[in-house]
């Protein structure tokens, strides 16, 4: 690689980014993770001047996974720390004055679900007890107390505005992919099960109305989500909007007479506001592309009841942090995105597109399409280089509940910087066209969503302007086990591939993953290996590897604990055990990140992490 390349590679990776905006609770103050040093830390901007103050020097994580979250008297920061990005969190604050002190320690992983108005409550979920459960936290006195037991994870706590209650997400049905909204005492007692929506859809709680008699909820039991409010006092739901459209409620106005929604369509998400007595919505004026309120967990947006915090990215700009009023429609930037002495307008626009695939005439490597049932949409995004032929990268998400949007990706401009045009696949499975499209994927991992992305992958073969014999395909996650999927089931459509992070042992993936990743992501997708045996052993990459047969870049870290590095290693084993051979001119190369968990926002990370990407498509494409 040119040194000109490495010198654009380190300045791309070292932009400035910020994570995790949220409002203080008066709304003057907005504490964001921002990486302007070089190095991860807190920041607290005024909400009226934009003016940043660092606070931390080093105390909070340098992988900005995990989200902060602000004490009730706006004095102190809540914020995760794991050890080197392994995601066994235990929960920390930090004050104004820098000084930092660990909160809730606890065995496993720990998620600060929130924070209580009275100032001595966290609520708080934790692997400490096997599965995902929730627990409350009292300030004043240091005690832990468990509220919940399910055999289940417990998801999306949340406290009433008194702290009396709490409500979350879980399941006890025998459908697995059921999800209710309970309500409970806040000492875990008298749980109620609010019984929205049918069995075997998804329901979830999103906030507390400011007077504590209603609960803002989602619910996908008529395909594509939709928020609704449920009142406490009648047990009835109010539902919203038309069903055009997926939406995700965020939170209520602090006077509860609207609240915040997100709406995607066409692989892009407007932030929506919804007059409650009405039912009228308003999307914010901003440009077509990825703008979203904070929220979930930790996230506060509102400033007031008139103005709210909103980030906003495209496919070609990185994000910026406004603060939007919605009664003028105007805003100011609270945090400019940040281009160094790059051109702004040489990154790539996406070109959003959708297919047709057939999916897979039963299963088998390399299985032929079936042109029965009319074919399915699928919905994609292209990014083109502008080289002449152009050499191409598949790039499928991860999740796989998950979907790629028309927002930056800094690791597909990356990509493209280097000269590679990139596809990126919403197969099914993917989020944002609702809740059959998601179910397509149960019980059929490997199957017909990898089949959609080798039919974008043959589309991408057909266009004139790309090298049909220099396409690779590189994911992470789910993304890298689709890409040890399409390298071992589709070989003869690839001439390199990388996997980063990825699945290739479903047996092993489940044995060794966390309690609630083993049974909200493998036992609701594809059951147990007791119950489906020979698909767990037919969808596992690794039962396939003999097929390889371009060069393979494998890369893990060490401390990740949702993909074990196990599962890369055990594909390097079977790789050599059928006789392939390592090294930079042999079959296949294996690398391992040290003091790096399940992906890092960690400069330095991903300056490592591009440097082995570029120098292994360069020599190999």
């Amino acid at each position: 690689m040119a040194d000109d390349d490495g010198d654009l590679l380190e300045e791309l990776a070292s932009l400035p980014t910020f994570h995790h905006p949220t409002a203080s609770p008066d709304g003057d103050e907005v504490a964001v993770y921002y990486d302007g040093t070089g190095r991860n830390e807190l920041h607290l901007i005024d909400a009226e001047t934009g003016e940043s103050t660092r606070i931390s020097d080093g105390e909070v994580p340098r992988n900005a996974r995990w989200h902060v979250e602000w004490g009730a008297d706006g004095e102190r920061v809540f914020f995760h720390l794991d050890d080197d990005g392994n995601e066994q969190n235990d929960v920390h604050a930090i004050d104004r004055d820098g000084s930092a002190e660990a909160v809730v320690e606890m065995d496993g992983q720990v998620s600060l679900a929130d924070v209580g108005a009275d100032g001595e409550t966290l609520l708080v979920g934790s692997s400490a007890g096997g599965q995902m459960n929730l627990y409350r936290h009292d300030l004043p006195t240091g005690e832990t107390t468990k509220l919940t037991d399910y055999e289940r994870a417990a998801y999306g706590g949340t406290l009433s505005p008194d702290c009396d209650r709490i409500a979350y997400g879980t399941n006890e049905t025998d459908a697995y992919e059921n999800m209710d909204v309970y309500v409970a005492n806040a000492d875990g007692s008298e749980p109620r099960n609010l019984e929205i929506g049918e069995t075997g859809a998804e329901s979830a709680p999103a906030d507390w109305g400011p007077e504590g008699d209603r609960l803002l909820v989602q619910d996908n039991t008529e395909d594509l989500t939709r928020c609704g409010i449920y009142d406490l006092r009648t047990d009835e739901v109010t539902w919203y909007g038309d069903l055009d459209a997926e939406e995700q409620p965020v939170a209520f106005l602090p006077d509860g007479e609207r609240f915040l929604a997100h709406r995607t369509r066409d692989a892009a998400i407007a932030p929506v506001v919804y007059d409650v007595e009405s039912g009228a919505s308003s999307e914010l004026d901003l440009p077509e592309g990825v703008s979203q309120f904070p929220g979930g967990q930790g996230g506060d947006a509102a400033l007031s009841d008139d103005r709210v915090v909103v980030t906003h990215t495209t496919a070609d700009r990185r994000p910026e942090l406004l603060a939007y009023d919605l009664d003028t429609d105007e805003y100011e930037t609270l945090l400019d995105a940040e281009y160094g002495d790059l051109d702004p307008d040489a990154f790539a626009d996406a070109e959003f597109f959708t297919f047709e695939s057939h999916g897979v005439d039963g299963f088998q490597p390399s299985a032929r399409q079936t042109e029965s049932d009319g074919g399915l949409e699928i919905e994609a995004l292209l990014y083109d280089s502008g080289e002449r032929p152009s050499p191409a990268i598949v790039k499928p998400h991860g999740g796989p509940r998950g979907q790629d949007t028309r927002s930056f990706d800094l690791y597909t401009q990356f990509l493209v910087s280097q000269g590679y045009s990139v596809l990126e696949v919403n197969y099914r499975g993917s989020t944002g066209r609702g809740r059959e499209f998601v179910e397509l994927l149960y019980d059929d991992w490997g199957g017909d969503e990898q089949a959609d992305i080798a039919e974008g992958a043959r589309l991408l073969r057909e266009k004139e302007w790309i090298d049909e014999d220099r396409i690779a395909v590189f994911g992470g996650s789910y993304g890298g086990y689709s890409a040890y999927c399409q390298m071992t089931m589709y070989p003869e459509l690839y001439d390199a591939g990388v996997a980063w992070i990825g699945l290739t042992d479903l047996q092993d993936m489940y044995e060794n993953t966390m309690p609630h990743f083993r049974t909200e992501l493998l036992e609701k997708n594809i059951g147990s290996p007791e119950d489906n045996p020979e698909l767990y052993r037919e969808r596992s990459p690794v039962t396939h590897v003999e097929n390889v047969s371009a060069p393979l870049l494998m890369l893990h870290g060490v401390n990740d604990r949702r993909v074990p590095v196990s599962q890369s290693r055990i594909f390097r084993d079977a790789l050599v055990d059928a006789g392939y051979t390592e090294g930079e001119d042999a079959d296949f190369e294996y690398v391992e990140l040290g003091e790096e968990g399940h992906a890092s926002s960690d400069i330095d990370q991903k300056i490592r992490l591009f440097e082995i990407l570029a120098d292994f498509l360069d020599r190999r494409l």
